[in-house]
């Protein structure tokens, strides 16, 4: 065999490259230059994923690094100028089903790129060639940025595909847009607990949410749950059973009253509902709450399009998931179920207080709250639960969501159920970042509002509700 056939093996590069480009050809036999090396290679893969390996290693995995990475640094930078000067349009983004999708498939594939990095980064150190100590802080520090930039990665995927699971659970089925009506869209808030064991379901809070369409001004309109004789709007089926007002069933079967609340169950059980609001399935709703929708229009004089209902049984993992809310208690109110008989003392049958002062309620606290009427009377109850969804609205935070935002996710899809449309979300949550930065005001229809709870001046209400939500414009006076 002659010299000529023998392979060629590669020759080292001169002294002068290695001297000059440490980083790709360095002395593998100084322990030193070889730990400064690991060091610098880890931190610029964290900095810069990809530079690495364009300084040492892979140049063309290098550039697949450094370009997705600047491309999602792109996007962070786009999604936070969007966030200050564009709201609607992050928001419209942030609530599309498609959107959703693809950024969870693109934030796990660049976690998968960073995973791919760090592992070749390491490779490129060639730990065995420094130092003993520097050796394991090196491997150390390059697992720990790993977790830090594609955990993040893996988070955020995790929140994109929660948000698009949540979106479609709740706003599964919704119906049209409609305009705002006299420059408000009315959302009837409905509060009941569907548990186990119920036949049927009465609410426990009747409320109507007047979200002003150019300010996002809030103002919340409590309807006492035992209102009788609740007139409803002309254009509703109900109207026609009830011409001079609810009425109620009474029957061999059913013996309800004329409360609001009792026209659930009379939908439900007492009435085939469906014939009655045949279109309610297919836009989210039921004839229940439909007719209960149309009995608060009847009352306040108002159009009220949508609903959103709480379930009370999941209504303490929401409060939960937020961090609990803080609530000023002004009288000691017992938790229990109530009395076995009329009379019997609080303190017989409470399996708890709820004591005055200022208190950070957690979720079973916050329902006991909301619930308690044995020692008080409806119309504090009312105000308890109207101070109580003010205090959630508070916790509401963007930090505080995103902090909780899988817990609160998990919570919102078993609490909420409503036909709001999701093409009005983005629409929504720009009112609701406005509402953020006002009071929200209260009218409550009860005896200290003005009105008769026994003989309700429907009228007086109706012109209640129209100066609160249109009030008359101050003239000035003449000089």
């Amino acid at each position: 065999m002659s010299l000529m056939s023998l392979p060629r093996t590669a020759s080292p590069p001169p002294r002068g490259v290695v001297e000059e480009r440490p980083l790709r050809y360095p002395d593998t036999t100084s322990r030193e230059l070889m730990t400064k090396r690991g060091w610098w290679l880890v931190g610029l893969n964290f900095v810069l994923p990809g530079s690495a390996q364009v300084l040492a290693g892979n140049r063309r995995l290098g550039r697949i690094g450094i370009a997705s990475t600047l491309t999602m640094w792109a996007l962070l930078i786009a999604g936070i100028l969007s966030a200050v000067l564009w709201r609607t349009v992050l928001v419209t983004l942030a609530t599309n089903w498609f959107f959703l999708l693809a950024a969870q498939i693109v934030l796990i594939a660049y976690a998968v790129l960073w995973v791919v990095l760090a592992i070749d980064t390491l490779r490129l150190v060639r730990l065995v060639r420094t130092g003993p100590i520097a050796r394991f802080g090196i491997a150390m520090l390059s697992i720990v940025l790993l977790v830090v930039a594609g955990g993040s990665a893996v988070y955020a995927s995790q929140v994109a595909g929660t948000t698009r699971d949540t979106l479609g659970a709740i706003f599964g089925v919704s119906g049209p847009s409609v305009p705002p009506s006299d420059g408000y869209y009315n959302i009837l808030l409905l509060g009941a607990d569907s548990g186990a064991g119920r036949d049927s379901m009465r609410f426990d809070s009747i409320s109507v949410v007047s979200v002003n369409a150019s300010t996002g001004a809030v103002t919340i309109t409590g309807i006492p749950r035992d209102m009788p004789h609740v007139p409803f709007s002309a254009d509703s089926p109900m109207h026609k059973l009830y011409p001079d007002g609810h009425e109620g069933v009474s029957s061999a079967t059913c013996g309800w009253t004329s409360a609001i609340n009792q026209l659930n169950t009379e939908l439900e059980v007492c009435r085939d509902g469906a014939s009655i609001y045949p279109d309610a399935a297919s836009k989210g709703s039921t004839p229940g709450v439909e007719a209960t929708k149309d009995a608060a229009e009847g009352v306040l004089g108002i159009q009220i399009p949508y609903y959103v209902f709480l379930d009370m049984k999941g209504f303490a993992d929401l409060v939960d998931a937020l961090g609990g809310v803080d609530i000023t208690v002004d009288q000691r109110l017992p938790e229990g179920g109530g009395p076995a008989y009329e009379g019997q003392p609080a303190e017989d049958w409470a399996i708890g207080w709820i004591e005055p002062g200022a208190q950070h309620m957690d979720g079973d606290t916050a329902q006991w709250y909301a619930r308690s009427r044995y020692t008080t009377s409806d119309w504090d109850r009312m105000k308890r639960q109207r101070q109580l969804q003010e205090a959630i609205l508070a916790q509401f935070t963007p930090a505080n969501v995103l902090t909780h935002f899988n817990a609160v996710a998990a919570a919102g899809s078993d609490l909420v159920k409503t036909d709001l449309p999701q093409s009005m979300l983005p629409y929504f949550a720009d009112l609701a970042l406005k509402a953020k930065e006002q009071p929200v005001q209260t009218i409550e229809l009860t005896p200290e509002g003005g009105v008769d709870f026994e003989n309700p001046d429907f009228a007086y209400v109706q012109q209640l509700v129209q100066t609160k939500l249109h009030p008359p414009t101050p003239t000035p006076s003449a000089g």
